[in-house]
């Protein structure tokens, strides 16, 4: 292994790799790293077992929620948006020579949703969010689905405050409550060369985690990336 790098990346969630695939495309040597076992850090996807230990303390699900492995569960769910930051950030590393983005037909009837919860209309001072994917998306057995509700806690008691986005979804097999502390970086990055991402939000999509990656791209290398791209051009390469 080489002993020199341009860049050393610690850890292997979404920001972490975007952030990596960047540099590496401009042509810096990039370690990539990972303490854990596993890839995804706080951005991982869970099966139904690794789902159960983690928030039941135990690795024997209920069986009428179907097979295990056909579960895949996002611990920081949110969608692409078809002409968001993510996609053009995408395009950007070169993997369209791996995968297309393509527009879907007939799509007035998917499984899956996305609401947002107006602050004023909850009283609250944030927005909430209210995410939904099925056994459509391959990430639930056929009949499932799999939701999700988030908000920035703003009580001493966030179940209360999930609520109004929980009776939404009717009838619930199994819930489960998770809250965590976020986090922004108080370093002096410039100076130490240590920059640090903050904590996901409670979005649902994907620009203020990208937002995040592009300020840390921007300090790292002192340039702001040009993410303008020809869509077509991108798409007829990578049929190619």
């Amino acid at each position: 292994m080489d002993e020199e790098y341009d860049v050393i990346v610690l850890g292997t969630g979404l920001k972490e790799c975007i952030l990596s695939g960047l540099l590496s495309v401009d042509g810096l040597k990039v370690l990539h790293m990972d303490r854990n076992d596993y890839y995804g850090g706080e951005s991982s996807s869970l099966n139904l077992t690794q789902l159960w230990k983690r928030f039941r303390g135990s690795d024997t699900p209920q069986e009428n929620l179907g097979a295990i492995r056909e579960y895949n569960v996002d611990m920081i769910p949110k969608f692409i948006m078809a002409n968001g930051t993510l996609v053009q950030t995408l395009i950007h590393t070169n993997v369209t020579k791996y995968l297309n983005f393509k527009a879907v037909d007939d799509t007035n009837d998917a499984h899956s949703v996305q609401i947002i919860l107006p602050q004023k209309q909850l009283g609250r001072k944030s927005d909430m969010y209210l995410f939904c994917c099925s056994y459509a998306h391959n990430v639930a057995p056929k009949g499932k689905y799999i939701a999700f509700v988030s908000a920035e806690a703003e009580t001493d008691n966030p179940e209360e405050e999930l609520k109004p986005g929980i009776e939404l979804l009717g009838p619930i097999d199994e819930i489960f409550y998770h809250s965590y502390d976020t986090y922004v970086p108080t370093n002096q990055q410039e100076e130490d060369n240590c920059f640090i991402s903050g904590s996901y939000d409670a979005t649902t999509h994907f620009e203020s985690t990208v937002a995040d990656v592009l300020e840390m791209y921007t300090k790292i290398t002192g340039k702001t990336l040009d993410l303008s791209v020809d869509l077509s051009a991108a798409s007829a390469a990578a049929e190619n």
